[in-house]
């Protein structure tokens, strides 16, 4: 029995969540933001094989937007779409902070 395997693709706004994260925590330590980036892209790997295990973020659901999945990586949630034989990771933002507050101010500034 064959496994699907799915393409997984950083947006360039994912991107830069993960080197602002890195450069935020290299200030202090060096050594814990290769840590925390390795494990978030580790983390993005493993949507290779099972995609749809993570959860819709309850922010979202609430809106009814489903088409939407997140992966924790504490204290970072990991938020990603599914396309066909892609997954795109959408963004990583700080578990800690409001998503509904991160989003808005992410649309208000484009």
């Amino acid at each position: 029995m064959s496994t699907k395997t799915f393409r997984v693709e950083w947006a360039q706004v994912a991107q830069r969540d993960l080197d602002e994260i890195a450069d935020y925590i290299l200030a202090e330590n060096p050594a814990a933001a290769l840590r925390m980036a390795e494990s978030i892209e580790e983390k993005a790997v493993t949507l290779e094989s099972m995609p749809s295990r993570g959860r819709v973020p309850p922010e979202l659901l609430r809106f009814r937007l489903q088409m939407y999945r997140e992966l924790q990586v504490p204290p970072y949630r990991l938020i990603y779409r599914i396309y066909e034989n892609t997954v795109v990771v959408l963004g990583v933002f700080d578990g800690r902070r409001d998503l509904e507050d991160v989003i808005l101010g992410r649309l208000l500034s484009v």
